[in-house]
């Protein structure tokens, strides 16, 4: 009977392993239907597109070469006009010429046939003298007329023959791809690579559109970077990424890389409305700093606890006005009124001028100045979590967290550890500026 069990239990046993085995090489046949597709799809649109350019190229070869015949024949035209213009006029006083000596010779025949005395001889003979005979127009030589001609070089036929043979390219992998996409709040950080050795890649181009709809894509990013956070995006809405490079030298764009959807699930960082000083963009990510409040350096802090540990927050400083002891970019655990700096317990900060300050005390090492374009940038881990019990009764008390903080600020950054007295979900960001001008977006 236990034999039959575990035969029957053996059975059954194939029987899933069969199951996963054919739900597997399912899997496996949509994934390379997908990809079958993939190469369909792309060596039609790569046709479709050789096709037109190459279409395109041959109208506009023979609108460029019909143009160019039609001024050279123009110059042609101009030259025989202004060459046979003064011929034309010699022309016209020989055949003059020739008309007056045709009528002499009539009338000297005339006056050969009258007697000597009559006057018709005398006559003729004074009118001759009159016509000056000897007297003759010089006709050029050939030699000093035009002899129009059209120079052709045939060699721009194998310069053309040379540039066709080598316009234009296929290759069956764009030379960069989209290799990581991580969502960050109300945003997405894409990573790509290039994936070709032989591609000298200089500059880069992102583009990214929602995925529904199929509308046009746009510029996120051109430049020699190979990341870059995309913001403003909204959550649960997937986009389509896809980046291109272009080489040392090149001016034209290599082929887009394969497009990679995506989309963030994390709502977008927001600051807090209705702080006295500040003005906020309709997103509520961008805030000014607009005026000066009575009350001295108000703090503006986010809408919620909305950084966790473990993810990236990233401050850009967008415009600058004048740096103050008071001013700092940070985290911290609570709201607290009528404070005016970030630097105090609890909190964690850097100040425009580049001071570290944790728990309200300025660290030894420093980072750089705030200045226009600056990313600063927060990146916190818990590295250890244990219970405090209290003086009286151990067993009463709260939950210690360390977190390993991280502050980046252009090419530096400092490393500490902050001890929080109680654990926490998420942390409330926020700024301190106690000047005008200052505006920064938080994402």
């Amino acid at each position: 009977m236990m034999e039959g069990d575990a035969m029957r239990q053996e059975a059954k046993e194939s029987i899933e392993a069969a199951q996963n085995y054919r739900r597997e090489l399912q899997l496996r046949l949509t994934g390379l239907k997908q990809a079958c597709t993939q190469v369909r799809g792309s060596s039609s649109q790569a046709r479709d597109a050789l096709r037109r350019h190459f279409s395109e190229l041959q109208a506009a070869a023979a609108r460029l070469l019909a143009a160019r015949l039609a001024q050279l024949v123009a110059q042609v035209d101009a030259l025989e006009e202004q060459s046979l213009r003064p011929l034309t006029a010699c022309q016209t006083l020989i055949l003059q010429g020739v008309g007056q000596a045709d009528q002499l010779l009539r009338e000297g025949e005339a006056a050969l046939r009258c007697d000597v005395e009559e006057d018709g001889l005398g006559s003729f003979n004074q009118k001759a003298l009159n016509i000056h005979l000897d007297s003759l127009l010089e006709v050029p030589a050939l030699v000093d007329v035009a002899c129009v001609s059209a120079q052709l070089d045939d060699s721009v036929l194998e310069v053309l023959k040379e540039m066709v043979v080598r316009h234009g390219s296929v290759s069956s992998h764009p030379p960069v791809q989209i290799m990581e996409l991580q969502e960050r709040p109300g945003a997405m950080l894409v990573r790509w690579a290039k994936v070709d050795e032989d591609f000298s890649a200089v500059d880069y181009r992102l583009q990214y559109r929602r995925a529904a709809g199929g509308g046009a894509y746009e510029d996120a990013y051109v430049g020699g970077d190979c990341e870059v956070v995309v913001v403003h995006l909204d959550p649960q809405t997937e986009h389509l990424f896809r980046v291109s490079a272009r080489g040392d030298g090149g001016s034209s764009w290599s082929p887009w890389s394969v497009p990679v959807a995506g989309s963030t699930s994390l709502a977008p960082h927001e600051w807090s409305p209705g702080t006295d000083g500040f003005i906020l963009s309709s997103r509520r990510n961008i805030a000014m700093r607009c005026d000066s409040a009575p009350s001295g350096s108000p703090v503006l802090y986010s809408n919620g606890a909305t950084y966790c540990p473990g993810q990236t927050l990233t401050f850009k400083v967008s415009a600058v006005g004048q740096a103050d002891n008071r001013d700092g970019l940070g985290v911290c655990v609570e709201r607290e009124s009528g404070q005016e700096t970030l630097q105090r317990d609890q909190a964690v900060c850097i100040s425009t001028k580049g001071a570290v300050f944790v728990n309200g005390k300025e660290m030894t090492n420093r980072l750089p100045a705030l200045a226009l374009g600056s990313a600063v940038t927060f990146d916190m881990e818990v590295v250890a979590l244990f219970s405090v019990g209290s003086s009286n009764n151990p067993s009463e008390g709260g939950a210690n967290v360390k977190l390993r903080v991280t502050i980046g600020c252009g090419s530096r950054e400092v490393v500490f550890d902050w001890l929080l007295e109680t654990a926490v979900d998420g942390l409330l960001f926020g700024c301190c500026f106690a000047h005008t001008g200052w505006k920064v977006l938080v994402f």
